[in-house]
């Protein structure tokens, strides 16, 4: 039994296994630290709106290793997608390249997500202010918050699905496969329905969808990039 669990993890490629240990991590002492110390970790390291008092710019790189503490939910299917991709992907790419197309991602759905808020806060923020003073203004941004890997995940779904477009794919309650190219094609254009209507105000959810198509657009880029030097990437893209 504990030979089989030694030869499961020594399976996984090593940057793929250090991203799941260190946002397994990261999930766990975010519950320790509030329930324990009264420190929200999510408020220090979540990524903030670039003009609240809280912002950093090291955020960048720390929200998207910060999870929802409430919701198990969050932080495995995040990290499910990283193990079933994300090690394929580094297998193609090497350890190295594919710590950077992730961390990259990750910083670009971070940077879509500030423009998004921009647009969306912008109003609020000058009418806010006008009305109640800078104080309370900053109390309405600190509480803009975006957490975790969703936009570099959705930069792996990109990456695999350019590599491998006829990969088959079976997803939960359909029971026939998809090929890689229309689930990527697909979840996309979903994502731009669920953001377009959020931010329309026609109702929607506190899911930030337009990062995670950040995260696509990013990666999407640096392939190109990557295809353009000419190395790191398969040619039937």
């Amino acid at each position: 039994m504990i030979q089989n669990r030694q030869s499961f993890l020594s399976s996984i490629p090593p940057v793929t296994k250090n991203l799941i240990i260190i946002n397994l991590l990261l999930w766990l002492a975010t519950i320790v630290f509030r329930k324990v110390l009264g420190i929200d970790l999510v408020d220090y390291l979540g990524l903030h709106y670039f003009q609240a008092t809280r912002f950093n710019a090291v955020q960048f790189v720390t929200y998207m290793f910060m999870h929802d503490p409430y919701s198990f939910g969050h932080v495995f299917f995040n990290m499910f997608s990283v193990f079933i991709f994300g090690r394929t992907l580094e297998a193609v790419w090497g350890g190295q390249r594919f710590l950077v197309y992730y961390i990259i991602t990750g910083i670009g759905a971070g940077f879509i997500q500030e423009i998004t808020w921009y647009y969306s806060l912008h109003e609020a923020i000058v009418n806010t202010e006008a009305v109640v003073g800078w104080m309370q203004t900053q109390l309405l941004l600190n509480n803009a918050i975006t957490i975790g890997a969703s936009g570099a995940v959705f930069g792996i779904l990109l990456a695999f699905g350019m590599l491998f477009p006829n990969a088959e794919l079976f997803l939960l309650f359909i029971p026939i496969p998809i090929k890689a190219k229309y689930f990527v094609i697909g979840y996309g254009l979903i994502e731009l329905f669920l953001g377009i209507q959020s931010s329309s105000g026609s109702g929607g959810d506190n899911i930030a969808h337009f990062a995670h198509l950040g995260g696509m657009l990013f990666g999407l880029i640096l392939i190109l990039y990557w295809k353009k030097k000419g190395g790191g990437t398969r040619e039937h893209f």
